[in-house]
């Protein structure tokens, strides 16, 4: 049975939360709940709000992102957010790190369809591989 939650699916999504916030801060400046809102639909679906700003604080202590307040007709101000020079950087190792998972996901995949119905058949061996997620 397809596995749809647990650690490994909430794993993905966590790690999946910095590179995303810092792609969308590369696009232009946005305030937290826009980044919430904008997170959620790239596919993080369990994204909170409690840690969506806990990132963002992390990310502003490390220098990655700047923040100010920003007056609101609205409503109360709003904290903005913007991508700093450190994040740029950062935004790219991260690219880089998803380019590792994808290529060796993909080769997991791909041994996988070679192995027809008998997933049991064969043995993949990927001792000689690793991810690090920067």
């Amino acid at each position: 049975m397809a596995r749809t939650s647990g650690p490994e699916a909430e794993g993905l999504s966590r790690s999946y939360v910095r590179p995303c916030l810092l792609l969308l801060l590369a696009e232009g400046p946005s305030h937290g709940y826009e980044l919430l809102e904008q997170v959620r639909r790239a596919g993080v679906r369990n994204a909170d709000a409690g840690g969506l700003y806990r990132s963002l604080r992390a990310m502003e202590q490390s220098g990655l992102v700047s923040s100010w307040w920003e007056p609101s007709q609205a409503g109360p101000a709003r904290r903005s957010y913007l991508l700093t020079d450190d994040g740029r950087e950062a935004l790219g190792e991260s690219l880089d790190s998803l380019r590792d998972v994808h290529r060796l996901l993909g080769e997991v995949l791909d041994r996988y369809d070679l192995l027809g119905e008998s997933p049991s058949s064969a043995t993949v061996d990927l001792t000689n591989r690793s991810v690090v997620m920067r």
